[in-house]
């Protein structure tokens, strides 16, 4: 009788789990779809780059506005040191390193 209870129980259980519909999915706020997606932060090299419309390696001054490199084109003048009228990725590099340690040695003393 026990056995025969437990399985009437376990038929009815596993029945009304049959019949249930899947709840629906609810679709994603629109505020939290568009975060969804990271912004890529672009790397100075990419940027230099997509500026360097000659693909030479050598970025003007003219291509760093247009490409918006705001700070290349603000400290131009002392990142081309040999006045050729351009300036390479190294050039940019050797730049920011000297200007970092030169605020370091500012902050030091």
């Amino acid at each position: 009788m026990r056995l025969t209870l437990f399985a009437a129980a376990l038929l009815m259980l596993t029945g009304s789990a049959w019949a249930q519909a899947p709840a629906p999915s609810r679709p994603a706020p629109a505020a939290a779809a568009s975060t969804a997606t990271p912004h890529h932060r672009r790397t100075l090299q990419e940027r230099f780059d997509a500026s360097n419309t000659a693909h030479d390696g050598h970025l003007t001054l003219e291509q760093a506005r247009a490409g918006k490199m705001n700070a290349v084109v603000r400290d131009f003048a002392a990142i081309d040191t040999s006045r050729r009228g351009y300036v390479t990725m190294d050039d940019i590099k050797a730049h920011r390193r000297a200007v970092a340690a030169a605020k370091k040695a500012a902050k030091a003393s």
